[in-house]
């Protein structure tokens, strides 16, 4: 059996809002957080209530010093997980105010992911999120501060937030505008059930899609993502805690593996799902007892990644 905690990782979708340490939160708050604050339970109904959980994480991203500092603290969780390459996203328009540009929102996360950088050796890039549930004039600022840090420490755009609401079919526009731009863009698309999401996201050109999980209901889809080589960037722990799936029985992993669809793991939000890398790995291991499939999703990883290394 691999040594899972040994192996050298990669994760492309993990949110920084969402896997911030307790005790960054604690200490730019000014009080005791309890973990059931900002995870969650079995009482997890659905994405909507998966999201509630973000609300104290982002009160702790709103200043230049929190920001950078945030960053730092996240990188320096990793070596314990023994992560080699991280794309690390958040939305820097939740941190916008009157008090900070969305630019120096971006380059203070980039000075504290660089910070930990140079500190543990593991190499990053930012995905920077438009939301869902903002307005186009919004996301194109985002769009506007991003594109001045493409390959500058941010590698790529993706759309985040509340799918079930906010279907893939109202941003059109917006991925008109990033695909002129040529600034190569991943989208949160099938967390909810709705393939039809992953079909305006494969018609926009994304790259890769995030969870992914609707594309089991159509066998051609599966087959033309499969030959286009994009990756689907899956995330167990939390797909199940969404219910997104009802069980890891039912978990269409192996599925996209045969059909050969680049599908990777990873962890979504190390702290409101209360899980890591390894974790992931292991619970792969338990539910497939399958080295193959280790080795062939963190090579799928590897070759999706946005930053070739």
């Amino acid at each position: 059996m691999l040594n899972f905690k040994e192996l050298p990782k990669i994760d492309l979708h993990c949110h920084l809002d969402g896997s911030l340490p307790i005790q960054i939160m604690e200490k730019h708050l000014g009080r005791t957080i309890h973990t059931n604050e900002v995870s969650v339970g079995r009482d997890c109904h659905s994405l909507t209530d998966y999201l509630k959980k973000f609300d104290i994480p982002v009160q702790c991203l709103q200043t230049s010093e929190h920001l950078e500092n945030s960053s730092y603290a996240f990188i320096e969780q990793l070596p314990s997980d023994n992560v080699q390459y991280i794309e690390v996203r958040f939305a820097p328009m939740l941190s916008v105010h009157d008090g900070i540009t969305c630019s120096q929102v971006i380059e203070s996360v980039l000075k504290g992911l660089e910070k930990g950088r140079q500190k543990t050796g593991i190499s990053y890039q930012v995905i920077t999120c438009a939301m869902r549930h903002f307005p186009y004039e919004t996301n194109m600022e985002l769009l506007n501060a991003a594109e001045k840090f493409l390959n500058k420490g941010v590698c790529a755009i993706d759309l985040a937030g509340d799918e079930s609401h906010y279907p893939n079919s109202e941003f059109c526009e917006f991925f008109q505008e990033v695909s002129h731009r040529k600034i190569p863009f991943t989208i949160h698309s099938g967390e909810t059930g709705n393939v039809e999401n992953i079909k305006y996201a494969l018609e926009f050109g994304a790259s890769r899609i995030g969870h992914g999980l609707a594309l089991i209901q159509n066998k051609d889809l599966m087959q033309e993502i499969a030959s286009k080589a994009l990756g689907i960037e899956m995330c167990p722990t939390s797909n199940l805690q969404t219910k997104a799936v009802s069980s890891l029985n039912e978990y269409p992993l192996l599925q996209f593996l045969d059909t050969g669809i680049k599908a990777s793991i990873n962890t979504d939000n190390r702290t409101v799902s209360c899980t890591d890398i390894t974790k992931e790995f292991n619970l792969l291991w338990d539910l497939y007892h399958d080295e193959a499939v280790i080795l062939q999703v963190h090579k799928n990883a590897k070759e999706t990644a946005f930053c070739r290394f």
